[in-house]
């Protein structure tokens, strides 16, 4: 075992749902407790699941982007089609309550441009208590800080990287990669489950 086989297990261990479902007061107020691997089995599959994970976290913004269903009202070619104050998710009834709800399978980006295709298992992916979509949503758009007066503004990096389109680049990016880490992780609660039978 190397040091980074070691830091693979416990990334894996980490994102595994039933470690997270166990210790999941404690992981509020202390520094997780990872217990030693019960086989070597167990080890090597969390290892290769944590750098899975690892790799595809780290690279996020070179992984192939899940093919969205972008609509676009208006010139694509105009930058300012892709221009976004505040995304929002679109939303939909739910059959039980008749509420509305997000709809997180799709994203009403601007007045112009709805991004559709968004896969529901990609909420899954929670970064804290939010979605990964759900905190891009939160970071790209226009703020005002109060006490500087500082206006962050999204189309700047737009600006900075020569990319209009580099945000909905960026949604696709970040739906791969929760995709890809549903897909890791159900996979470990799949083999978990194989292993206990």
């Amino acid at each position: 075992k190397s040091g980074d086989d070691i830091f693979h297990f416990v990334y894996g261990k980490l994102h595994d749902s039933g470690y997270r479902t166990k210790n999941a007061a404690d992981l509020k107020k202390m520094l997780p407790h990872i217990e030693t691997p019960s086989s070597r089995a167990e080890f090597d599959k969390f290892a290769a699941a944590g750098k899975e994970l690892m790799d595809l976290h780290v690279d996020y913004e070179s992984v192939e982007p899940w093919p969205l269903d972008i609509q676009v009202k208006g010139d694509e070619s105009d930058r300012e089609t892709w221009r976004v104050k505040k995304m929002i998710w679109a939303k939909r009834k739910d059959p039980e309550t008749g509420k509305n709800v997000n709809d997180v399978t799709k994203l009403i980006y601007n007045r112009q441009v709805t991004i559709g295709g968004i896969p529901a298992e990609a909420d899954e992916y929670m970064l804290g208590s939010r979605s990964a979509l759900a905190w891009l949503i939160d970071r790209y758009q226009v703020k005002k800080d109060k006490a500087s007066g500082i206006v962050n503004d999204p189309k700047d990096w737009a600006d900075e990287v020569g990319n209009p389109r580099c945000i909905v680049d960026l949604i696709g990016k970040v739906t791969r990669v929760a995709m890809e880490t549903v897909r890791i992780v159900d996979g470990l609660v799949e083999e978990g489950s194989a292993v206990e039978s």
